[in-house]
């Protein structure tokens, strides 16, 4: 067992109260480490950190700077890449080719915003005056971070790339079920050329979370999580008026018409909904099938589901690890409970059977059939591997259904027809929708949700603007008084 401390300032410190938490390995239950409970002291010193470091110089480093530093991280990435997935497995659950795969992103991700920082600028614009008018693009200043556990160093990645890009500061809490691959990476900071206090980790519970977005000198915040954790920012933001970008989830439908390329469309919705033990924002978890194709397709997928392995993430052979913690899989397995009495259990429903997993936060891979769009398990986010599939007849009414949600952030559809598939992403509330495939995800294109999936955009030049404020200048070329006196 590894104990690990917080970085404030440049310096590995351990909570000021003394006070540390317990990291579980959800494989087995076992504690693996120890991380300091950041209280609000703490985060006080590691935001007046973060501003001294914006105010004495960092402001002032140039874009090329920001983006070598951006690369020297990415290319430290991949060289501790076999290590930083096995940990990242460990602590999360997920089987290890999948820690892989997103480590992978983790290095792209600060590539991408390596090479943007110095494409970043204003604008001149064209006034009706003898004068010179200005956009300017200036960094924001501090920016809180507040990370999830399904992708952690993933979706620090997201927030951290495009925040050092723009020229910002940061104070960032991973979550407190994985903080591990963000506290190793830190370790790299001050290799690849960051000055002390640009960066700083805080470990601990929603308390510290709070304590960084109440803060007085944090000037954005940076969310992912759930609509609940979400509304409770907004509100607490409010009183100093901070920027706030959210990232909510989702209830996302994957659509399959009766023309879609069939083992594809099985795969696309297996997939859509049990990477990561559906432990991800845009899980495909209603699925909307075509009544022609609806029994064959919904057959498929139940022998195919029956086929996926669950175990450690450590065994190259598991598709499917154990979920985050124990808190997470009862929350599942009471979502699994309430679709019994709401809908047709076709596989799944509770936790596997065999010993070697009854230690571990383990359920199996769910499908209802025949549900209804208005049954909580179709309404709900359940943030499990727990699938809902829904028939339909006509376009018009896979797209009521898709759309007969509080959520917006991510739909798929699947079909030979490209007018049909185009009609659909056209009126599809959705921030990111796929066709013919599902859960692709690139830095290079923007991320985010309609309606209360969130605000704001991450990734791409969008993810960069999202830490920058305009500033209008005007330059006068006229030297003739004004006269209006």
């Amino acid at each position: 067992m590894k104990s690990y401390q917080m970085l404030i300032d440049g310096e590995w410190v351990k909570a000021g109260s003394g006070k540390t938490f317990d990291v579980l390995n959800p494989a087995t239950g076992a504690v693996m480490a120890k991380c300091p409970e950041a209280s609000d002291h703490d985060v006080d010193r590691a935001v007046r950190a973060a501003r001294r470091a914006f105010d004495e110089g960092w402001r002032d480093v140039t874009a090329q700077e920001r983006g070598r530093i951006l690369l020297r991280l990415a290319e430290r990435m991949r060289k501790e890449l076999p290590r930083l997935a096995e940990i990242e497995t460990k602590n999360s659950g997920k089987p290890l080719t999948e820690s892989e795969y997103d480590l992978t992103d983790v290095a792209t991700c600060f590539e991408y915003y390596g090479g943007l920082a110095t494409k970043l600028h204003g604008e001149v614009m064209n006034v009706p005056d003898n004068a010179i008018s200005m956009a300017m693009r200036e960094p924001l200043g501090v920016a809180g971070q507040i990370i999830p556990w399904n992708y952690p160093l993933l979706m620090a990645a997201w927030k951290l790339a495009p925040a050092i890009c723009a020229g910002c500061t940061m104070v960032i809490k991973p979550a407190e079920q994985t903080p591990l691959t963000l506290l190793e990476f830190a370790k790299f900071f001050a290799d690849a050329g960051l000055p002390k206090g640009v960066v700083n980790v805080v470990t601990g519970f929603g308390e510290t979370g709070a304590a960084i977005v109440a803060h007085k000198d944090v000037d954005k915040i940076a969310f992912t999580g759930s609509m609940e954790v979400g509304r409770i920012i907004m509100r607490s933001a409010a009183e100093t008026l901070k920027k706030v970008g959210l990232e909510l989830g989702g209830k996302s439908p994957n659509i399959f018409f009766a023309d879609a390329d069939f083992e594809a469309a099985v795969d696309g919705a297996l997939f859509g909904v049990f990477v990561n033990q559906g432990e991800v924002c845009s899980a495909g978890s209603r699925v909307l099938i075509q009544k022609p194709i609806y029994k064959k397709m919904l057959d498929a997928m139940v022998a195919k589901a029956k086929t996926i392995k669950l175990g450690d993430g450590m065994d190259r052979a598991t598709k499917m690890g154990p979920v985050v913690s124990r808190e997470q899989m009862e929350r599942i397995l009471k979502y699994q409970a309430i679709g019994k009495q709401e809908a047709k259990l076709a596989v799944g429903g509770g936790r596997p059977t065999q010993k070697d997993l009854q230690k571990g936060f383990y359920v199996q891979p769910t499908i209802f059939y025949d549900v209804k769009n208005s049954a909580r398990i179709a309404q709900e986010e359940i943030f499990g591997p727990v699938m809902s599939v829904i028939p339909f007849d006509k376009e018009e009414d896979a797209l009521r259904i898709a759309n007969d949600t509080p959520y917006g952030l991510a739909a798929a559809v699947w079909s030979r027809d490209i007018f049909k598939c185009m009609r659909m992403v056209k009126r599809l509330q959705a921030g990111i929708v796929w066709v013919n495939h599902m859960q692709p995800t690139y830095v290079e294109a923007p991320w985010g949700g309609y309606k209360m999936s969130g605000i704001g955009r991450e990734l791409g030049p969008w993810g960069a603007e999202e830490y920058m404020q305009v500033k209008q200048v005007h330059i006068n070329l006229n030297e003739t008084p004004i006269g209006w006196y």
